[in-house]
């Protein structure tokens, strides 16, 4: 057998006395119980279950004081249109959606939201309509919109009462002083929304929001459907390229990172990047840091350096220069899939042989061309996808082919122990979804990642838990997980591992027991990066981005997938 079972008193830890947080399981029960309903709900009956959470990422709810970190948070994962919206329609497949009389979704207008990737549809009323890739989905949306009401009507209040604004250009400082929240939290806000910053802000002031949301399908057989029709059209390209029953490299991390690393396309147009570089003004931070790598001031990696400014310079550029970069990575080995699914996750195709050894990112160390060029391997990378996604996309892989070779995971994690930016490789593994906690042999140590982390510090040994969503867990939910040592948070790890144990036993992964993952049929590493520290609310992705200096974590951690790749393939001389 592949695997053991633990024989321990209790697998999922529990506080003493009662289950791990009443009220957040009473949350979540209250709206999927809610949304089985064929009618509408009126947001505002989870106003109390919600205030009751004491969440960590709205520790504000239950007070008078705006809480503009937990508003910017929800405001960056929702479309612009939900300032005028009444209503939310989810649901899994456009038909659905038209069988209810919503849409037709294909005439409306596809809109994005900035900091979550989901499908959403503005009718241009007073309707949005979103596409679920998993239950996931319902855990992080429903509280999000729960807190951008509440913060919405709290806003809305203090606008009333100030009588403002009269006609004024509104002015953080203003803001702060008549509505109250910090500057900083304005600042960001006028940001996000730019010109549109006056005019939503008279919106919030206008009414008070009061959303109503309803539940199209939802069922488990509809987002196994959505994941097969993801997965089709890769399927279709690996047997285009006679790869379908080649050995699978199945990577879980981004769209740009393992790219980066295996075209060497930064590094073919570096002239043109310095020199864009050098055009901005003095004052920049990108200007500054090639100024201090060039004097050796720097700690920084330059291959990291080209990278980010290529990202920056190819974003800047327009459909063009986006169209090159897809069209030379193809070229140099690399084939993006986008799909039109629920399941809006990104694809990589990367077969090894097709890759030019001379191109590989220098810190992967020697590559033998030959044994490169005689591979049969393929990378199969994937955006990461959100929670329960990632079970159902790696065990409809799994089923699919006989020939997975590794699943290596890279994701983005809350610390309860470290900084924003430290790489953290866990030996544990605690599902809140299943309740089972995995003992994972993990392909990586901090010895893989130390080389190229330059800016965080790299821990391994650490315990991850697998949470439901970002607003489902509050202060004494990470005061306890805590004491146990857990100290990595995250929201993927847990529905893959349950994927591999279902890969390796000839049952359905288990519920509220340990698990031993030893010798098991394929190659299994996780490895996050810091994204957020919780205990310090402004130190979370929400209030500022990972930046250039952010990048260290990741690319030190893709080196090491890579280089694990390239090792069990023979190729590293």
């Amino acid at each position: 057998m592949a695997i053991a079972r633990l024989q321990v008193p209790s697998a999922r830890p529990a506080p003493q006395g009662q289950t791990l947080s009443d009220e957040i399981e009473l949350y979540q029960r209250t709206y999927s119980t809610l949304l089985r309903s064929s009618g509408e709900t009126r947001l505002r009956v989870l106003e109390p279950s919600h205030r009751a959470i004491r969440s960590s990422l709205h520790p504000l709810a239950d007070s008078d004081e705006l809480d503009l970190g937990a508003f910017l948070y929800a405001i960056r994962r929702l479309p612009a249109g939900i300032v005028r919206a009444r209503r939310i329609v989810m649901g899994q497949e456009p038909e659905v959606f038209a069988r209810a009389g919503v849409g037709p979704l294909e005439d409306w207008e596809p809109v994005e939201a900035p900091a979550r990737r989901r499908r959403w549809y503005d009718g241009g009323g007073d309707t949005l309509a979103v596409l679920l890739a998993s239950a996931s989905d319902v855990d992080d949306l429903v509280p999000t919109l729960v807190a951008l009401q509440i913060e919405w009507n709290k806003i809305n209040q203090r606008v009333r009462t100030a009588e403002w604004p009269a006609g004024q250009e509104p002015d953080p400082e203003d803001l702060a002083a008549t509505l109250g929240g910090a500057v900083d939290d304005w600042m960001r806000l006028r940001g996000t929304w730019g010109e549109a910053f006056a005019p939503q802000l008279r919106e919030i002031g206008s009414r008070r929001m009061s959303l109503r949301v309803r539940m199209l399908g939802g069922t488990q057989v509809g987002y196994a459907r959505i994941t097969r029709r993801w997965w089709a059209p890769v399927r279709g390209r690996l047997t285009a390229q006679g790869l379908e029953d080649k050995p699978i490299y199945f990577v879980s991390s981004n769209t740009h990172s393992l790219s980066n690393l295996v075209t060497g396309l930064a590094r073919s147009r570096e002239e043109q990047l310095v020199s864009y570089v050098e055009g901005l003004p003095e004052a920049d931070g990108l200007r500054t840091e090639l100024e201090a790598l060039r004097d050796g001031r720097s700690e920084g990696s330059w291959d990291n350096f080209l990278y980010f400014t290529a990202r920056e310079v190819i974003d800047a550029g327009g459909a063009e220069l986006r169209a090159w970069r897809r069209t030379a990575e193809a070229e140099a080995g690399v084939e993006h899939l986008s799909n039109h699914t629920a399941m809006r996750v990104p694809a990589q195709i990367i077969p090894l042989a097709r890759l030019d050894a001379a191109h590989l990112d220098p810190r992967l160390g020697p590559v033998d061309p030959a044994r490169l060029a005689t591979s049969d391997a393929v990378i199969v990378n994937v955006d990461y996808p959100l929670g329960l996604a990632a079970y159902n996309i790696l065990r409809e892989i799994a089923i699919d082919t006989s020939a997975l070779r590794a699943v290596y995971v890279l994701g983005k994690a809350a610390t309860l122990n470290a900084d924003v930016g430290d790489v953290m490789i866990s030996s544990v593994v605690h599902d809140e979804h299943s309740g089972t906690t995995y003992w994972l042999d993990n392909a990586f140590g901090v010895e893989d990642i130390e080389p190229d982390l330059r800016f965080g510090t790299g821990l391994d040994n650490q315990r991850a838990v697998t949470v439901k969503s970002t607003f489902l867990q509050n202060r004494s939910y990470l005061d306890f997980y805590y004491r146990e040592a857990f100290t990595v948070v995250e929201m993927e790890a847990g529905p893959y591992c349950d994927a591999v144990y279902e890969i390796a036993d000839a049952e359905r992964y288990p519920v509220n027991e340990a698990v031993n993952f030893s010798k098991l049929p394929i190659d299994f590493g996780v490895i996050h990066y810091a994204s957020d520290t919780p205990y310090t609310q402004a130190r979370t992705l929400g209030a500022r981005g990972l930046s250039y200096f952010g990048m260290d974590s990741t690319y030190a951690a893709s080196l090491a997938i890579l280089r694990r790749v390239l090792r069990l393939e023979g190729a590293l001389a």
